[in-house]
């Protein structure tokens, strides 16, 4: 017995807004019930003995140390700013009186 029904699919594309042609209904109830067989045979296999992973192979932090390297001066940050007021730069308001 399948798992997904044609019925489901009609379900699920209606609470989705998608239209879908008898075709696409036939395929998509294939499609997920291959899908749901294929992680109802994962389940059989997981044993409790075994940990949940979250990718295959250990992964390890490659990210660089962070340190303060060179910066720049707040004159030349302001350099190529369309406008500013005193060390901030200055752009439009966009909320009314907030």
């Amino acid at each position: 017995m399948s798992a997904i029904s044609r019925e489901d699919v009609v379900h699920l594309a209606h609470l989705a807004h998608i239209e879908m042609s008898d075709a696409e209904l036939d395929k998509m109830t294939g499609e997920l019930d291959a899908i749901v067989g294929a992680i109802a045979s994962v389940s059989e296999v997981a044993a409790s003995d075994v940990p949940a992973t979250s990718h295959p192979i250990p992964l390890t932090n490659v990210l660089r140390e962070d340190t303060v390297g060179q910066t720049l001066s707040i004159e030349e940050v302001l350099l190529n700013a369309p406008d500013s007021d005193s060390d901030r730069f200055k752009v439009p308001a966009i909320l009314d009186g907030e």
